[in-house]
């Protein structure tokens, strides 16, 4: 590509600056709706700006700025696939809390479920139900008798499933008028239905809990330092290293092209990997999550360990998406590989306090 000439880039700078205080000025004096305001966060992160700078400037903190941004972009979404004139027009003046639980779901499954939410009114807790409900439901290769693909029957479908295996009569009864609440087709209300005279229970058999791993000590936190090799040597051997830059909590190393590595201490579990791969993400997109807040985690998974068990978690092929997931029984979805260790980073008070040693050795 043909570089820009100096007064070019000069002119490119000053447009992309005038458009960020525009955009600042938007946000401080709340002009506009709240998908507006995810657009210009967006946009403002994206030209430099860090959360924090533009909480300083505008008052719309980190965890704010995240829920406008990626409500922003599920809305978006559902505008694209052809939601509903009511559907959108409620969701634009509110509801961003709401559409961001909608995240992890496909295009036409937000705009699905987001008039879902619309018609019944439900809020941010209750639509992050649904749509786990719509995310186990969609992992189905072959929907269960009776039931369509329309999230009102993924619903009814997890309402029935869990009244199945529960024999305390209030906690079924509240499922089944729940399930009969929610069901989108005759065949799945019949479903449900059968339930009132069909009191068999059928146990659920517990999850696992997940493999995590905290980073507690320094000596857990290994560096990854470059080779130059074996003397005799060059100066010009010495130059050709890298400079190895440490990114994140994980202190991952990226080098020349598209190929980067991680440090990992040597426990079994990673040691005893026929191929460990690793995955960064947050600890909301693992299944079984119950922090409140989310964090960075490093999630290790083994390739070569394809081969189904309840006691495990396994990342799958769901629809051309990477999924984690804990199944009861053989599923249908492809396996990849087993989640065999996930990693939280160390918790620092204040990481530029660590690294003066003299005030470590006081």
């Amino acid at each position: 590509m043909t570089d820009l000439p100096p007064n070019a880039q000069s002119s490119n700078d000053n447009d992309q600056n005038d458009i960020a205080q525009q955009l600042l000025l938007k946000l401080r004096q709340k002009q506009g709706n709240w998908v507006e305001w995810g657009q210009a966060c967006a946009y403002l992160q994206k030209v430099g700006y860090n959360t924090q700078a533009i909480f300083e400037a505008t008052g719309f903190e980190p965890i704010q700025q995240n829920q406008v941004i990626v409500g922003a972009q599920v809305y978006n979404s559902i505008e694209k696939v052809g939601a509903s004139q009511d559907v959108l027009s409620h969701y634009s003046q509110r509801g961003s809390d709401v559409l961001y639980e909608l995240r992890l779901l496909t295009q036409e499954e937000r705009a699905a479920t987001a008039t879902l939410t619309f018609q019944h009114k439900l809020d941010a807790d209750e639509a992050r139900e649904i749509a786990k409900a719509v995310k186990d439901f969609s992992r189905f290769r072959n929907l269960p008798e009776g039931f369509s693909n329309h999230p009102g029957d993924a619903v009814a479908y997890q309402c029935w499933k869990l009244a199945r295996q529960n024999s305390d009569f209030q906690v079924r009864s509240r499922l089944i008028a729940r399930g009969l609440k929610f069901a989108h087709t005759q065949t799945a209300r019949k479903q449900i239905e059968q339930l009132l005279t069909d009191f068999t229970v059928e146990p659920k058999r517990p999850a696992p809990t997940l493999p995590f791993y905290r980073l507690e000590s320094a000596e857990e936190m290994p560096r990854l330092v470059p080779v130059v090799g074996e003397l005799p040597l060059t100066p010009k051997d010495l130059q050709a290293v890298p400079l190895v830059e440490e990114i994140g909590p994980f202190r991952m190393v990226k080098f020349a092209g598209e190929q980067a590595w991680v440090p990992l201490p040597g426990w079994q579990a990673v040691l005893s990997a026929e191929d460990p791969i690793v995955i960064l993400g947050n600890s909301d997109r693992l299944p079984a999550q119950t922090q409140n807040t989310p964090e960075p985690v490093m999630i290790v998974i083994d390739r070569a360990q394809r081969q189904w068990e309840s006691g495990s978690y396994f990342v799958v092929d769901n629809s051309g998406e990477l999924d984690f997931q804990w199944f009861e029984t053989a599923p249908e979805l492809p396996i990849l590989g087993r989640i065999i260790v996930i990693v939280r980073p160390k918790k620092i008070l204040d990481e530029e306090f660590t690294k003066d040693s003299w005030q470590i050795d006081e």
